[in-house]
Parts: C-alpha cells; structure tokens; sequence
C-alpha cells in the first residue's frame, strides 16, 4: 500500500484560497497563501477580461448594495441577463495597481457615499483584495460598512478608457508604483504623457491625481510630466497637508508601512485636473 504524499505548498495555497470562495466565510485572507512577485510586465499578453466600452461594464458584479431597483421589478421578478445592470451611482474613484488593499479598506469609511475601485494587474494579489472585501462585508453585514470598495484585475495602461467614460473620476490614486529604474524601462512607467492624456480623458473637472513614492527620481519624473501637461496643474502643498486622503495615502498602503518601518522617505504630489482651452 503506498503512502499518500503530503501536499505541496502550491496545493495548499490553493486550498486555502478555494476555502474563501464560501460566500459565508469572515475570516480575513492571509497573504502568504496569494504569493505573486511584485511586479508585472503590463506588456505581457496577460489573460484579462475588461468591457468594449464604458456602458457594457458590468459594475453591479462588484457592487451589489447599490443595484438600481427599476420601479415594478421586484414585484414582477424581472431578471434579465441579456443587459447590463446599472448602479444608482457611478465608480468615481479608482485606486490603480492597488496592491493588496490598504487603501482601499482605509477610504472606504472615510468616502462612504462614493464608488472606489482598486485595479490590480497580477492575479493572486487581485483574488487577496477581493476574497478581503468579501471577508469584511460579511463581518459588517449589519453596518454595511466596505460594500462601497471593489477590486477587478486589469491593465490599466492599455484598458482604462473601457472601463470610465469621460469626466466619470474624482480622484485617482497612484501609490508606489514600479519605478522601473533602468532607462530602458522607463516607458512601462505608469506615468507618461500618453498615459497622463489618458487620466486626463477620464477625469472631472477639478479632481484630483494623488501620487507618493520613496524613490525621488520617480517622484520628479511623475511631477515633471505632470507639470508640463496642459490639463493638470499642481496642487500647493498647503492644500495637500489639509486634504484627508493625502494624510491616508501616507500611511494606510502596505508598501507605506514599509517604508515606514525602514525609516524611508515618501515623496507625495498631487495634480488637479483643469479646464481643457478652447479649440483654436
């Protein structure tokens, strides 16, 4: 009779993951079961899925608290799979490469009347944030505190314009991300002069991009192409010391905590988008 073998540790990474599909289940992830490394190539043919525009996004999957109830439906029990459910408010709020979700948790007590949604391009730390949510809605069921957060993988550097429609976002956040140090890599930077349009294209008049960093090179080189864009200007540092999510930003994300406990730096500018001028 042979021994059965014992299993391996990608087996019990995914036994344990499985266990926190249970819609039920309270207990918070652990992250050593959703090991990933800590970037990804965003030019990589990653397996993703995102939706061919902006209205065919299906947001209710990740907010269900706020389905808009057509009057009579409920009643009749309409249910139709064919169209895409709309919620009675929009995502205005997009916290990208959001790593495991400690912003994400922190915001969402402190906007609760606003949509906010993490983007995560590496899969197991998508499914950490996520199966995180779930745990904390359930053991806030009665408060309904955190059903206002979600996390969806993307890539937010090809796709972001399928996911917002024009003018939809209020803040964006852009928190440690890869500094891709040697020049050559410099262009799968998250922040370029494309990519900047792109924030521009999705946000409203008068929001606001939040960036930090403990890498001061990257910090100028995201304030440089920032600065010299015409549809966003920086934000007096005055007015980034009395902003509540700065203060947040500082200190809630895990790679904040890092840094923190290194006794690093973090290097925070803030950009706020501006009227587009007249076409000539």
């Amino acid at each position: 009779m042979t021994s059965q073998q014992p299993p391996t540790k990608r087996q019990k990474r995914e036994e344990y993951r499985n266990a926190h599909k249970s819609e039920g289940l309270d207990e918070l992830p652990k992250k050593r079961f959703y090991r990933q490394r800590a970037h990804a190539n965003p030019f990589s043919d990653h397996q993703l899925t995102y939706p061919a525009s902006p209205a065919l996004m299906d947001w209710a999957t990740h907010y269900p608290a706020y389905v808009a109830t057509k009057p009579g439906s409920e009643q009749l029990g309409e249910a139709s799979t064919s169209e895409v459910r709309s919620l009675d408010r929009e995502v205005t709020v997009a916290d990208i490469g959001c790593g495991f979700g400690g912003l994400l948790v922190a915001l969402a007590p402190k906007l609760p009347e606003e949509l906010i949604i993490g983007m995560e391009i590496r899969m197991q730390v998508t499914e950490f944030v996520q199966d995180r949510i779930k745990a904390l809605r359930n053991q806030n069921s009665t408060s309904h505190l955190y059903q206002n957060i979600a996390c969806l993988r993307a890539n937010t550097m090809k796709f972001l314009p399928n996911f917002f429609r024009q003018a939809q976002l209020t803040k964006i956040f852009l928190c440690f991300p890869d500094p891709h140090f040697k020049a050559r890599k410099h262009k799968a930077r998250i922040v370029s002069p494309t990519l900047i349009s792109e924030y521009a294209f999705v946000m409203k008049l008068g929001g606001i991009v939040y960036t930090i960093t403990d890498v001061e090179d990257l910090h100028k080189w995201m304030a440089q192409h920032f600065e010299e864009h015409p549809s966003f200007q920086r934000v007096k540092k005055a007015e980034e010391s009395e902003d509540d999510c700065v203060a947040t930003m500082m200190v809630e994300t895990e790679e904040g905590k890092k840094v923190e406990r290194n006794k690093g730096e973090k290097f925070v500018a803030c950009f706020r988008r501006l009227q587009d001028p007249p076409w000539p």
